[in-house]
């Protein structure tokens, strides 16, 4: 491998060794987007293997707070990993970021279950889950830091942009593995053991991975700082306890990447959720209509970051937080329309009330999924709003037994937390649809996309993606640009993993809970519209352009 130097001066197009940094430091990031699906797509099996002691329905919420529990540590990965990266190096540090995190996925495949070693399975998944959570924060700012530091002058957005892609291809691939398992091992094989296979198969990856990263060079920019004896001794010191580099950091994460994360997160995760938990929509065609709008959209990833070398990263980023803060309403409403046309037209001409004495009533806001309601107001709300039926909670008498009216007749009520036939036939009486009401949309193979109404929301769903692919395509270029060399690694991985972690990560279940306790299924939007918003108004007063910065100051 010859040695990979940045320059300004050099001829048009990228290079055969800029395209081998590129791919190198992009692996790193299909590991995060192949552990991410397969462990979320896997967390209903993964929950009976590994906390078998509990109910089906709790059981669950452990394995998806588990899930969390990698996003909730990455900051602290940042920090850790971002101080070794500015006094070490880059290389070595995204070096190790990988192997943990490849290891860790490669040993949950071989975790023994709950069934066989008890308590402590939980234990160690959760452990390991945390391990992953930690290499994630150091490898994203890694991957970015090493590929603008390599980049000409006037390409940094373009070819930081290339790391940005990556979330497609670990999408696709670990909906290939776990399809091609399912079809070899049949279902019942599948959930007792099969499932093992995808998490043992990213050792594949992570052998390719590391043999590719050990041929590469040190950032020619940090090298060059680091024969010059110029490297900070006290990185975390000089990012976070200097209020000239820690007032870019508070900005960074309110000004850039909180609106980030929320547009992106809603456009890719919180659209596959609405669409399975809230529109009804089968898993298996709710997933290939969010593929569709993922391969069409992904070259955007590019577009944008190249466009962002000529006009500007924060016009792009801000312009993408202000109209998806402006237009998410409408477009997931026309989701809706095409998705479920039955439920749209029942969400507007069926009045479902909740008629409770207000004492009784407590707050459904729910995010971590572990309350248990028990009053019966609560019972009844939570329900609906399971069913997603748009209900309103009207104050009855002191004392007063709870009631649910349909259109204004009265529907027998039972306590119950999970089910109530009568209910639920009075809503469908209505006019609410059936669970698979031939109306709602329904893909027969992964090619079905001709038909209007599937093309519809493929087309709905691409421009929420676009509006992905406009804030994430030059982000990573732009907080590379923010930050010194000396401290870069440190001070930009911080926001980055505070913003798409917490602000972005936990946004799913938070907006859901906010649905679930108004009753209205278009609720939980507000969450990242209001922060996006800040974002525009934040970055636009206070975010400088970053463009033209010379990365290789010290």
């Amino acid at each position: 491998m010859s040695t990979m130097t940045a320059t300004s001066a050099r001829p048009a197009g990228m290079t055969k060794d800029e395209r081998f940094v590129i791919l190198a430091s992009s692996l790193g990031t299909v590991f995060e987007w192949y552990d991410f699906y397969l462990y979320g797509s896997l967390a209903g099996i993964i929950g009976a293997q590994f906390f078998s002691d509990y109910p089906p329905a709790t059981r669950d919420i452990f394995a998806l707070l588990a899930f969390a529990a990698g996003f909730l540590v990455r900051p602290f990965g940042a920090i850790v990993f971002g101080r070794v990266g500015d006094i070490v190096g880059r290389k070595y540090t995204f070096l190790v970021t990988i192997l943990i995190m490849g290891l860790s996925t490669f040993i949950v495949g071989l975790l023994p279950s709950a069934k066989t070693i008890g308590i402590a399975a939980p234990i160690i998944l959760i452990s390991l889950r945390l391990l992953q959570g930690l290499a994630l924060g150091g490898e994203y700012g890694g991957a970015a830091t090493y590929v603008a530091e390599h980049a000409p002058q006037g390409k940094r957005g373009y070819y930081t942009s290339f790391i940005q892609t990556t979330a497609t291809l670990g999408l696709f691939l670990s909906l290939l593995v776990i399809l091609f398992t399912r079809s070899f091992t049949g279902e019942k094989d599948f959930a007792d053991w099969g499932w093992r296979i995808p998490f043992l198969v990213s050792v594949l990856l992570l052998g390719i991975s590391v043999w590719i990263r050990l041929r590469l060079n040190e950032s020619p920019v940090f090298q060059r700082m680091k024969d010059e004896g110029k490297t900070s001794k006290a990185p975390l010191t000089e990012a976070f306890a200097t209020w000239s580099n820690a007032k870019i950091v508070i900005l960074a994460l309110f000004g850039l990447t909180m609106g980030q994360a929320v547009i992106w997160y809603t456009g890719q995760f919180y659209a596959l959720f609405f669409l399975q938990s809230i529109l009804k929509v089968d898993g298996y065609t709710a997933n290939l209509l969010i593929a569709w709008s993922l391969l069409l959209g992904t070259g955007f990833f590019l577009v944008f970051g190249a466009l962002s070398d000529k006009i500007g990263r924060k016009p792009i980023i801000l312009a993408g937080c202000l109209i998806g803060a402006l237009t998410l309403f409408p477009i997931f409403k026309m989701v809706t329309t095409n998705a479920n046309p039955a439920l749209e037209k029942a969400y507007e001409t069926v009045k479902v009330q909740v008629v409770a004495d207000p004492a009784g009533c407590g707050d459904l806001f729910n995010p971590v999924g572990t309350r248990v309601f028990s009053a019966p107001c609560d019972t009844a709300r939570a329900f609906l709003a399971q069913s997603s039926v748009k209900y309103s909670t009207v104050p009855g008498p002191a004392g007063s037994p709870v009631k649910v009216t349909v259109n204004d007749k009265d529907v027998p009520y039972t306590d119950a937390k999970t089910s109530n036939p009568a209910i639920t036939a009075a809503v469908q009486a209505a006019g609410y649809p059936k669970p698979g009401d031939a109306g709602i949309v329904k893909m027969s193979n992964p090619f079905d996309i001709f038909r209007p109404q599937v093309a519809a929301i493929i087309g709905l769903l691409f421009i929420l993606v676009i509006y992905v692919t406009m804030v994430y395509g030059p982000i990573a270029a732009m907080l590379v640009e923010l930050f010194p060399t000396r401290i870069r690694y440190t001070s930009m991985s911080l926001p980055y993993h505070i913003g798409n972690g917490w602000f972005g990560g936990l946004l799913p279940a938070t907006a859901f809970a906010i649905t679930a306790s108004t009753g209205d299924i278009y609720s939980g939007l507000w969450y990242p519209i209001i922060f996006a918003a800040i974002t525009v108004v934040v970055g636009a007063l206070f975010i400088p352009e970053t463009k033209d910065v010379d990365i290789t100051k010290t």
